[in-house]
């Protein structure tokens, strides 16, 4: 711009030269105070990701971490449901002296409650566990794992009875007080990988005035379909002492099979 204010101007391209100044005036104004429009590559840079793309990567990973949040959570909180407490664990043998175990879970089975309805469980498929119950020195807990492949059915409540190990006649063994009114489905369904949790309390009055020749736990998981050899023994510590024992209902938590034995108030 400086150039052309600093040459001679004459009469003839006075003009010529004055349309050329305005023209370059013009120019230097657009550069200092105008609006640059953008051109295409500069669209193409501050373009923001498609919607697709972003959609996919945003779906993918919430996808992945629903999935294995929903698995962890399933297996963990349905199984972790029951084993809550802190337990020193007894292990249950057969009239035969057998260890009481399960079978091999494989992924593929029906899972649904009707189907548990019409299939009840089959021994081979639970494994048996007998606890003291952490907080409680009455109180012990029976859970009973399905380790099979599907869903199977059990009684309402476990069979159990209280005796002596030694004994030749267990006429005498005591049975525990349950939960009356009992009605609805036809079975308590459990499904692969769970628990069914029954509570005991075997002197629920803390009576001093108990029993204390009784040191075996009998329990049979569903007492509506198995046979007695089927029958479970849990070695009870010593010094126990039993009085009007009360037994719940089948629950999937320590905490609500606790309310259901508090309701026991006719024998089994």
């Amino acid at each position: 711009m400086r150039t052309i204010r600093n040459r001679k101007r004459t009469a003839t391209l006075g003009a010529a030269v004055t349309a050329v100044l305005a023209l370059a005036l013009t120019a230097c104004g657009g550069d200092d105070g105008g609006t640059k429009s953008a051109g295409p590559a500069d669209s193409a840079a501050s373009a923001p990701a498609s919607a697709d793309a972003t959609t996919a990567a945003d779906g993918t990973e919430d996808k992945d971490a629903a999935t294995t949040g929903g698995s962890t959570t399933t297996e963990g909180a349905t199984t972790a449901g029951g084993t809550t407490d802190k337990v020193s664990s007894s292990t249950g043998t057969s009239k035969g002296g057998a260890a009481k175990t399960g079978g091999t879970t494989t992924a593929g089975g029906n899972t649904s409650d009707s189907y548990a309805y019409k299939h009840p469980c089959k021994s081979g498929d639970l494994s048996v566990r007998v606890y003291a119950r952490e907080g409680s020195s009455t109180q012990h807990v029976i859970e009973v794992n399905n380790t099979g492949t599907n869903s199977c059915g059990l009684s309402y409540f476990p069979r159990v009875s209280l005796g002596a190990s030694k004994a030749a006649d267990h006429s005498g063994d005591i049975r525990p007080l349950v939960p009356s009114g009992l009605g609805g489905a036809p079975a308590y369904p459990v499904k692969p990988k769970t628990a069914a949790i029954a509570v005991i309390d075997l002197n629920p009055s803390g009576s001093a005035n108990a029993l204390t020749w009784i040191n075996e736990l009998n329990v049979l998981a569903d007492g509506d379909h198995m046979a007695n050899a089927e029958q479970l023994n849990f070695a009870l510590g010593p010094n126990v002492k039993v009085r009007d024992p009360k037994l719940g209902l089948y629950e999937n938590s320590i905490a609500d099979a606790v309310n259901s034995m508090k309701q026991a108030d006719t024998k089994s």
